[in-house]
């Protein structure tokens, strides 16, 4: 069980925030977009899970392709 929890601890540390963005684009809470993930997992058994790291995946390319520069010389 204790293995369990370290792995829930480490993906709330270090996740990708992908509910934080999608609610911060939409404009909604992100506990709205996490419970919404959650309960698409559990009717769709399973496809919840990888539209979430599908996400994951594309906003992370998105923001290494589309970095914000601060300058013109940071080119």
């Amino acid at each position: 069980m204790k293995l369990f929890y370290e792995i829930l601890f480490y993906f709330q540390r270090y996740g990708f925030d992908v509910c934080q963005r999608i609610a911060d684009r939409f404009g909604m809470r992100a506990k709205v977009v996490r419970t919404s993930f959650i309960y698409v997992t559990f009717v769709t058994i399973g496809f919840g899970f990888a539209l979430y790291l599908f996400l994951a995946f594309w906003l992370r390319i998105k923001d290494l392709i589309f970095s914000k520069r601060s300058s013109v010389f940071d080119i």
